[in-house]
Formats: C-alpha cells, structure tokens, sequence
C-alpha cells in the first residue's frame, strides 16, 4: 500500500525521499503519507506506543509553548543551541520601519497532533536568532460565570471557533508582522481564565502561530505567508490529550474522554479537517516527518535568504563618505575634556584613575545632554519679593536607561543631576555564531511613552545594540525625538547606522572615533569599558565592550 502525489511517493510504514533533482515547487505543495497502524503481528495500543516517544529513552519531555506556563523564557533551549524568541533584530530602513514585514507561518491540526512540537523543530532546523512562537492556546475568551461553572464539570466546548477571541489574534499577528511589540494573554488551562499579567513579544523575522483553528478564520489566513496542516492519526491525538491532561492540568481521565467524544472529535471533524484543504503543505505523521520538516525548512531559507539584510554591511556602506548628522551633538573639546580622554585612553592608567575621570566626563556629558530638553518660559518671585524671568522643564518627567553591563556606570551621574529620576535596563548581547545583537533582558518604568529618555551606553562602535535599544523603547510608545542617546566614545559608524535608522534621535558624545577595525574596535578607542570599569578580565578576543556584553 502507498499514497502517490505528483513528485512524491511515500510508503506507509516508514518515510522516505524519492528520487528527484528538487523539491516539489511552492506554493501548493503536499507531502503525504501515512502510519502503518496495526500491523501484522502487533495491536493497535502496541503501535501507537512506538508512535510515541517511549519513557527513558534520553530524549527531551516535550514541554508545550502554551499559556498555562507560569513564567515564559524568552529563549527556546534545543539540543544544539539557544533561540531567543524575543528581542527583534535590527533591521530598518532609512524610516526606522523594517525594511520587510516578518514570514508568518500558520500551524493548524486537530488537539495534540504535534504542532509546537513541529514548530520546535522547524525553529530548531532554520537557525535564525529572532523567531516568534504564538500559540493560538492564549486567546481562548474570557468565561462568563455561567461558562466557567461548565467548564468545570466538562461541559463547556473549547474546540468551537466561538471559543476563541480572533479579532485579538488578528491585531496581534498584524503588530508582530509590522515589527510592533504586542502584549499578549497569559490563559490558565487550570481555572479557565486569563491571568492578570500578560506577557510582551516582539517582532522577529520569522512569526509561527499555531493552534487547532488556525485556518479556521479568513482573516487570519490572509496573514498567514505558509500554511501547515500537521495531520496525525485519531488514536494518537487521543492517547497525547489523554497525557497531557491529565498530567499537565489535573484533570482525570473520565472528564478526559468525556470532552473528547462531547467536543473534541466532532469539532475536528466539523471545523479542523476541513480545514486542511486550505494548506499548503500537509504533514503527517506530526514531528515523525522529517521528510517533510526538511522541505519546509529549505523552503523557509529561500525566502529568509530574500528578506535578509545585513545592518553592519548595510547601514555602514550607506553613510561612507557621508558627513555627521545634524542630530548629533558632541561635548566640546576643551583642555580639561581633552585632558580627560588621554588619562582613560591611556593603557597604563591605573583602574582607579579610569573610574575617577570616566565619572567625571560622565557627569560633563549629562549635563551637556539636559541642555537639549525642552524648557519653557516661567516667572518666580526671588526671597527680596522681586519677579524673576527664568526657565523650566517643560517635559512630565525624565527615565534613564542603561544598557547593561556599561551602561550602568552612567546611572550615578544622571542620579547626581536629575532628582527622582526613574531608571530602566536593557540587557543586549551578541551571537557569537551570526554576530548579531539578541535582546536578553528588559525592565522598563511604566508609562515610559510620557517622559524623555536618556538611553546610556559607554562606547558605541557599530550601533547595533544602540538601535536595537532604541527600537524597543519606540515599541513602549516613546516618541522618537523624545529619546536621547548618551554615550562617552563613538566611532562615525556607529553615529552613521543610529542617525540612519532613526533620524530624530539625538544623539550626544564626548568624542566621535574615525574607524571601527575588523572585530568592530573602536580606533584609536577606549579599550574594553566594562573590564577597565569593573575590574574584570578581559575578554578573549580583544573585543570592544559594547560588542562583547552589549554591542552597540
């Protein structure tokens, strides 16, 4: 027995790849197969349990990427590396907008078909840092009281297309393919309901969504650049559901079979399966196909390939022999300023001497910066009763942010010169493997979108990590000319790829170095800031610190 399509043939016990000079042409393309269930010679529960992976075996549990989670890592651990699933990459045009809207990738099938698994896989398999993993699990609508007592006694149908909010799917997926942040709710599987707090994506050059209807909506599909119907056997999805319910949301196996016959199955055979028509690939097997799972992944690195830009390539041939913006302002060279930067530029200057003078060019350099805020005229009466003509600020309030390791060393200095000021982090780090920056660590004040925003960096070489900060704080609603980049060193590229990217950023310097060397040092340059700083060692290839533990 087999299943033919054109430029395919599968057998049904295991599969296999024919012979052919390329893969199958997309879109439209169908990957069919089956599992050889009940064999000669074996039961049905004996070949459904080598469908599943077996107890022990040294393979990792699967773990759901679904909303009942308590706390969501923004990174997706595999046997070979680490994902980071958010963060965006740094990829604009001259308008500070990506230069192309994110490939979406829908996953539907029927309740534990082995979709996220598919999706692991298939991220795994790409390779790319910056990939979003939306699961369709987190917009389940909230219960009314009358649904949450059904829900609790099995009755309440979860596999209905009514049971899920689309219109909040679609704004969703529609931010995250325009490279906007959206929040995101967090559902709890075990109460029936959405927690307080939701979570936060970014953009990222590759979006999979996937869930039982995600094909189920017109408007959703037309987000959707692929469309991928994972197709598993019914006694499977059965004995997977049977597993994770009740080991994963405490409930038992009656209330189990009992959702399954009531909703689960004729929901699949009303509103899934049909679905499947509209895909563009169908995969049995779930993440057994690994025929399959390779053809998309080859499919996915052609369009990747179309859509990639390079920010260092790009953004620095863009601005050669280009003058420097008008956005950017430099501290003026006096003796004093002067005399400061031989003393931290030199090698042989002693840690404490470094941490002396770099606060002292610090607190010149922010004070330099609150001289652009916006001020407004205003009348005082001085102690003798007369009027006084003066200025003040004309903002609601100030926030720093560092961009962590160095800088950090500038939140003292900002402290010293802005009372009450607030302060948020940002922790970006380079991939040592694609050189590109990874967003790590956020923690921002509320509502940051009212105030002016100090963003501070030590040395900024590239500007990688800089417009990458720059971008999250403009997903927080920060209006563009209100952020303020501060930084003690910067090579001319680095002020080049800001000022591209975001020309309404100001930007405001000590000094501006003239070269970036081949490990993106600046030259002459400042040394590792954050070793000098710290005290720690250096790192192992000589790099800068802003492209060790922040690139900028």
């Amino acid at each position: 027995m087999f299943l033919y399509t054109p430029g395919i043939t599968l057998l049904s016990s295991v599969p296999c790849v024919p012979a052919m000079s390329s893969p199958p042409a997309y879109p439209g393309i169908r990957i069919s197969g089956c599992w050889a269930l009940g064999a000669e010679g074996s039961s049905n529960a004996e070949s459904l349990d080598r469908l599943l992976p077996p107890v022990g075996t040294g393979r990792s549990p699967r773990k759901r990427t679904t909303s009942q989670c308590k706390s969501e890592p923004p990174l997706l651990r595999t046997s070979k590396r680490t994902i980071y699933t958010a963060g965006r990459p740094p990829w604009y045009n001259e308008h500070g907008t990506q230069s192309k809207e994110a490939f979406a990738i829908g996953l539907g099938g029927g309740s534990a078909s082995g979709k996220t698994t598919v999706a692991r896989m298939i991220i795994e398999a790409l390779d790319v840092p910056w990939v979003v993993l939306l699961s369709m699990d987190s917009f389940y609508k909230v219960l009314t009281t009358q649904q949450q007592e059904q829900a609790a006694h099995n009755n309440f149908n979860f596999d209905h297309p009514d049971a899920f909010d689309f219109d909040l799917i679609v704004s969703t997926l529609k931010k995250l393919k325009q490279g906007k942040s959206v929040k995101v709710p967090v559902y709890d599987f075990t109460t029936h309901s959405r927690k307080k707090d939701w979570k936060t994506l970014y953009g990222a050059n590759v979006i999979i969504f996937e869930g039982i209807m995600a094909f189920a909506d017109k408007t959703l599909l037309e987000l959707l650049d692929m469309k991928i119907f994972v197709d598993t056997d019914s006694d499977i999805r059965l004995v997977r559901r049977l597993r994770r319910d009740i080991s994963e949301r405490g409930r038992d196996i009656e209330g189990v079979i009992k959702q399954y016959n009531k909703f689960v199955k004729p929901a699949f055979d009303q509103y899934i399966q049909p679905t499947m028509r509209v895909a563009d690939i169908v995969v049995p097997w779930g993440s057994g196909n690994t025929v399959a799972i390779d053809l998309i992944v080859q499919h996915m690195h052609s369009q990747l390939e179309e859509r990639e830009l390079s920010v260092r390539a790009a953004l620095a041939s863009a601005h050669q022999c280009h003058p420097l913006p008008r956005t950017l302002s430099v501290l003026k060279s006096t003796p004093q300023v002067r005399g400061m930067h031989t003393i931290i530029r030199d090698k042989e200057t002693s840690r404490d001497e470094f941490i002396f003078y770099s606060k002292r060019l610090m607190r010149l350099l922010i004070e330099h910066a609150l001289s652009f805020l916006p001020f407004q005229d205003c009348v005082v009466q001085t102690p003798q009763g007369q009027d006084y003509a003066g200025k003040c600020y004309a903002g609601k309030q100030i926030t720093g942010v560092s961009i962590l390791r160095a800088g950090e060393t500038m939140e003292p200095a900002l402290r010293a010169v802005c009372k009450d000021v607030r302060i948020g982090t940002i922790l970006i780090q380079t991939n040592q493997l694609t050189g590109e920056p990874e967003l790590h660590y956020l923690r921002l004040p509320k509502d940051i979108s009212d105030d002016h925003v100090i963003l501070m960096d030590c040395t900024v070489s590239t500007g990688a990590a800089a417009m990458m900060a720059v971008r999250v704080l403009l997903d927080h609603d920060v209006p563009e000319d209100k952020i303020f980049l501060l930084s003690l060193l910067m090579a001319e590229m680095g002020v080049h790829s800001v000022a591209y990217a975001f020309p309404r950023v100001r930007i405001i310097t000590t000094a501006v170095d003239k070269r970036v060397n081949d490990l993106f040092r600046i030259i002459p340059g400042i040394g590792n800031f954050g070793d000098r700083y710290f005290g720690t060692d250096a790192a192992p290839d000589g790099s800068d610190e802003e492209e060790v533990a922040s690139t900028s």
